[in-house]
């Protein structure tokens, strides 16, 4: 297994790629969605909240990313002694009528075609992403974690219907601001698992072709529906039938202990075993949590309901030699906050893995 460190957008700098490398991490997770453009959020380094309208204004729906600016990323992240494991999350602006199956879809279908393309040709072996129509929406911060360090977690349903003009939670049509919200109607559950089979059926031959393995992070936070919206993965059996659908094997998971572990049912030690026997796993996003969703709160890594050590521990007895990375962590009382949190995550799966 391979230490790795996720970052934002706009943390892809020099300095947080040293951070990286001092604290361990041989890998990088890329974010190019800027999830805090235009929104209202808590501070630019930590987790995007956001508010009814979501973590803000989503990109150019006109100007995808391009293989120069993607290869460019790579540069920088190998300059500093580390490998760009994967790019995570399509903005939405560039497929949201894939995901509501509205009058762009063609156009959008080709939009993930062309930047899956890129993403190969820059020489990236994974592209993580949410199948999603709401996205991550419906978290709260608080004092959660040890010591009232500062922590993301839920207190409970988050059903207020999702406007028109907005998809994934990022606002893709910035005129709906200026207009009295209109509901987007809600799908059903088998309306989106459909919308899923035509995507992967359309995505998956090229991604094989480009040598990307396309990486389905579960439903964070895992509701049966949020903002009126169904959810895809909201327990761990989900996972299976998005694996059964297409037998690619670019048809990979984007393995995120801390959703599964909020999910109602399963247990969560079993259920990484499951997965990780099949060798599915793109990536594994590691964190700790206390509780079920939608009541739940994130923890430090070392302090939740999850046995940390064992996860890993069953990862290197089914043959993951991937990347771990703690996606989420929380902030500690110190001039650097975010960085604190991180370290601390980091030098504890770090250890986890040289025990082993």
């Amino acid at each position: 297994m391979k230490l790795g460190l996720g970052l934002y957008r706009h943390m892809l700098t020099p300095e947080n790629f040293a951070f990286a490398k001092q604290a361990g991490a041989t890998h990088i997770v890329a974010h190019l969605v800027d999830y805090f453009r235009g929104g209202s959020h808590v501070g630019p380094d930590d987790q995007p909240t956001g508010t009814d309208w979501g973590w803000g204004l989503a990109g150019d729906p006109g100007s995808l990313w391009t293989a120069d600016e993607l290869k460019g990323v790579r540069r920088s992240v190998e300059d500093a002694g580390l490998k760009l494991e994967a790019i995570e999350n399509f903005d939405p602006a560039h497929w949201h009528d894939v995901l509501l199956d509205g009058p762009m879809r063609t156009l959008h279908i080709e939009n993930v075609k062309t930047i899956i393309r890129r993403v190969g040709e820059a020489g990236i072996p994974i592209m993580g992403y949410n199948f999603s129509i709401a996205g991550v929406a419906g978290r709260t911060k608080g004092p959660y974690a040890r010591g009232g360090a500062p922590a993301v977690g839920m207190e409970g349903p988050y059903d207020l219907p999702m406007p028109q003009g907005m998809a994934w939670n990022m606002v893709v049509d910035p005129s709906a601001l200026r207009r009295p919200a209109t509901p987007v109607p809600s799908a059903t559950h088998e309306e989106l698992w459909s919308r899923f089979r035509r995507f992967l059926d359309e995505v998956l031959p090229v991604a094989e072709k480009a040598g990307v393995r396309m990486a389905l992070h579960p439903d964070d936070p895992p509701a049966p529906t949020i903002r009126g919206q169904p959810r895809l993965v909201y327990q761990p059996r989900m996972y299976q039938q998005a694996i059964d659908l297409n037998p690619s094997p670019a048809n990979a998971l984007e393995f995120c202990v801390g959703s599964l572990a909020e999910m109602t049912e399963g247990d969560i030690y079993e259920v990484v075993d499951t997965y990780s026997r099949q060798n599915r796993i793109g990536y594994v996003h590691l964190r700790n949590i206390r509780d079920k969703a939608p009541h739940y709160k994130e923890t430090f890594i070392d302090d939740g309901d999850v046995d940390v050590l064992r996860v890993l521990s069953i990862l290197r007895r089914n043959g993951f030699d991937g990347v771990v990375i703690p996606d989420h962590a929380p902030q500690m009382s110190c001039a650097a906050p975010w960085h604190a949190g991180m370290a601390f995550a980091l030098g504890y799966l770090k250890a986890g893995i040289q025990s082993l």
